[in-house]
């Protein structure tokens, strides 16, 4: 099983489209298959028809917090399962539902605090859990490694069901043959030729001759010299070309480091070949050097950044390595769904440090009172009694409400405009 996490800010955008037809049209049946309202009666409202009431039932708790409620307030997690396994029934769903719910702490199992939560299927295989971070005693959901847990409890989930991939039996292969290889050296001499000593066998000599060694043959025997008209700039890119040549027919060599150009590694390319790698490791050098919270935010946006930063363009060439895995090879699914999961990993790290700007910006300096007041839409006067009525719990809890809250008023203007939820 695959979860994909994130927040949303608009809940009637996000259920219109779960209820939907969706882009292509793939929606079946939309239907509530789990829920926990804390009083509001949910379960009855799992119509088309009443979704901006349902949204407000979901949003009842935020609400209440008035300025308070962060910008994102709808927590929504869409999980599938494997499309090579049969299907779950609407009960075993409800019972995934659940479960991540619980692990993740939207709604801890006996806690009467808890959040709002429903869970809806439009389609097979797969299963949506929509719920508000606030909960019923006026305190918000801490999110914190969430999203490993997702991972964690999907990946039992799975093994549970018997869906996880069982791993190939290795297949075990002969041991090979090897003979003793002969021995080269090539050095550069005090006099800034360049020398290859050592096998004198006919093919050794080949390889060196292709390379662009000259052969000599004296009282010393057998040997190779790069011609003295060598420019400098070419002797280890030569040397090391022959290197090669002669490791890959399994001669052993003994390269000058001076004429190994893999590893002529400088302060501008510390890595050699891994430039991404190197970028990286100047990145994380950067991290450490920040001295407030604006210079960490500013390093770290290139790896967060939800368009450009580093851990994006990696979920891609995750994705794009299982697709060109499919293309080449229809067996090679297993690998491919390695990298697809690899990818989903990537993608729930990012969505476990989504909305972290704010407070990489407080980070070593306290926290500055915001003016700011954001004005939330109100939508359904008609139904807002019912979506409002508090639980229990939420009853006893002491919500302080500051000036702005209780200031505004709901919006007699009916309905928000229809917001298109995000694609899941």
């Amino acid at each position: 099983m695959i979860p994909r996490q994130q927040r949303a800010s608009n809940t009637l955008g996000l259920l219109s489209y779960l209820y939907g037809p969706s882009e292509h049209g793939d929606h079946v049946s939309p239907r509530l298959v789990a829920v926990e309202g804390h009083g509001a009666p949910i379960e009855l409202l799992a119509e088309p028809g009443s979704l901006p009431y349902l949204a407000h039932a979901l949003d009842a708790p935020g609400e209440r917090l008035g300025t308070r409620v962060p910008a994102q307030p709808t927590w929504v997690c869409s999980v599938r399962s494997d499309p090579r396994q049969p299907d779950l029934t609407d009960s075993q769903w409800a019972a995934v539902a659940r479960r991540l719910v619980d692990v993740t702490g939207i709604a801890p199992e006996g806690d009467p605090d808890a959040c709002r939560w429903i869970a809806v299927r439009n389609r097979p295989r797969q299963v949506h859990v929509v719920a508000t971070i606030a909960r019923e005693d006026g305190s918000l959901h801490n999110g914190y490694r969430e999203a490993f847990r997702l991972q964690s409890e999907c990946h039992l989930l799975a093994a549970e069901l018997g869906h996880l991939p069982i791993a190939p039996q290795s297949t075990p292969r002969t041991q090979e043959t090897r003979m003793p290889s002969p021995s080269i050296t090539i050095t550069a001499e005090p006099s800034g030729s360049v020398s290859a000593k050592g096998a004198s066998d006919d093919l050794s000599a080949t390889l060196l001759k292709h390379a662009g060694f000259q052969q000599i043959d004296d009282w010393y025997g057998r040997r190779h010299r790069l011609p003295t008209t060598t420019p400098t700039d070419d002797r280890a890119a030569i040397a090391t070309h022959a290197a090669e040549m002669l490791r890959a027919a399994r001669y052993g060599v003994d390269l000058d480091p001076a004429l190994d150009n893999t590893k002529a590694f400088t302060s501008a390319n510390p890595l050699g070949p891994y430039a991404a790698g190197a970028e990286l490791l100047r990145l994380t050098e950067q991290i450490r050097s920040a001295e407030t919270g604006a210079d960490l935010k500013q390093a770290l946006d290139h790896l967060l950044d939800p368009e450009h930063g580093a851990l994006e363009r990696i979920r891609e060439a995750l994705e794009a390595a299982g697709e060109q895995i499919t293309d080449l090879d229809d067996e090679a699914f297993q690998l491919a769904d390695r990298f697809g999961f690899a990818e989903d990993f990537v993608h729930s790290a990012m969505s476990e440090l989504v909305d972290s700007e704010d407070e990489l910006l407080g980070v070593g300096r306290a926290q500055q009172p915001s003016d700011q007041a954001q004005t939330r839409s109100r939508w359904l006067p008609q139904f807002r009694g019912a979506a409002v009525a508090a639980s229990p719990a939420a009853a006893k809890a002491q919500v302080s409400a500051s000036p702005d809250s209780r200031s505004t008023q709901p919006s007699a203007a009916g309905l928000p405009p229809r917001a298109p939820g995000p694609r899941l």
